[in-house]
């Protein structure tokens, strides 16, 4: 009788590991199915990042090339405002020394004109005198 119990405790035994062999293989089936479902999501994911990767880098170049673009224009309106610049400066230049001109030539005629006060009477009396000998002439000779 030991004999018979020992055996069917033994097969008892192999069939319960069994049974849980078989309950563990559909634990593991229903995991990996849910393993290749994410596998296609993560497929899907991976897709959606490289396309966003692609446009980033499109994105990217385009900035550059703006950048460069912009950069380019922004030297041409650089150097047009230092030619203007320069050019301002000169007329700047040329503005002042025709100033100190005007100043000389004005300081000359306001010097010039303290001293014509006196020339001026005389130039006048005769211009007067020259005036009235020719209306004489004119007269005696009508």
């Amino acid at each position: 009788m030991f004999g018979l119990p020992l055996g069917l405790f033994v097969e008892s035994a192999v069939a319960i590991l069994l049974a849980l062999t078989i309950g563990y293989c559909i634990v593991l089936n229903h995991r990996l199915k849910m393993l290749h479902a994410d596998k296609d999501v993560m497929r899907q994911m991976v897709a959606d990042l490289v396309g966003a990767t692609n446009l980033a880098n499109q994105a990217i170049k385009e900035l550059k090339q703006t950048a460069v673009e912009a950069d380019l224009s922004l030297n041409s309106r650089l150097e047009e405002a230092e030619r203007f610049g320069i050019e301002l400066a000169n007329h700047v230049n040329a503005g002042s020394v025709l100033m100190e001109r005007i100043a000389r030539i004005t300081s000359v005629a306001r010097h010039s004109q303290a001293i014509e006060p006196v020339e001026q009477p005389n130039k006048v009396k005769s211009a007067l005198e020259q005036l009235q000998t020719r209306v004489r002439t004119r007269g005696a000779a009508a």
